[in-house]
């Protein structure tokens, strides 16, 4: 199963994106300021790796509000790496379920694969290899679709460096 999500051009500047690390757990926590009042799924989406990784997508009323990196996938280091320059900027929606309306969350299963540049300042989560376009939904969050508005890969740009023990 895929996430598909809705697209629709954005009239406004995107949301600000706010990054926090929890030193203890190593999570990453991915916060995005409320958009556009939307219609959709309320709930969670949890993007499961076959390696054990988890990156949970918090949906409120079909509008994207955080990620969360809850279990990391091994993560390779591309010097060049680097987000796509030309990226629509989108407000996406998570569609509910027509079949199951009252589900308020959804497991996809991917092998989902990181890859960061030298500083840790990009990661580039990849759940599939095809990318059609790249869009952002946020000033420092980018996802990868295919034509059909599937989501491929999700992109954190202006990561802050992981807290470090004094």
């Amino acid at each position: 199963m895929s996430l598909v999500v809705h697209i629709e051009p954005r009239a406004k500047a995107a949301p600000k994106a706010r990054y926090k690390w929890d030193a203890d757990t190593e999570i990453l926590s991915v916060d995005i300021a409320k958009g556009i009042a939307q219609t959709g799924l309320t709930g969670g989406v949890e993007l499961e790796g076959q390696d054990g990784s988890w990156l949970l997508l918090d949906v409120e009323s079909g509008s994207l509000r955080s990620i969360e990196v809850a279990v990391w996938p091994e993560v390779r280091t591309n010097p060049s790496l680097t987000p796509p320059v030309e990226c629509d900027d989108v407000v996406i929606s998570i569609p509910a379920r027509s079949s199951q309306p009252g589900i308020a969350s959804m497991e996809v299963s991917a092998s989902v694969r990181a890859e960061a540049d030298s500083k840790d300042q990009v990661i580039h989560f990849v759940l599939q290899p095809r990318r059609d376009r790249t869009v952002r939904v946020a000033d420092s969050v980018l996802l990868d679709l295919t034509e059909h508005g599937a989501v491929t890969g999700v992109w954190l740009c202006n990561v802050p460096p992981f807290p470090r023990a004094p």
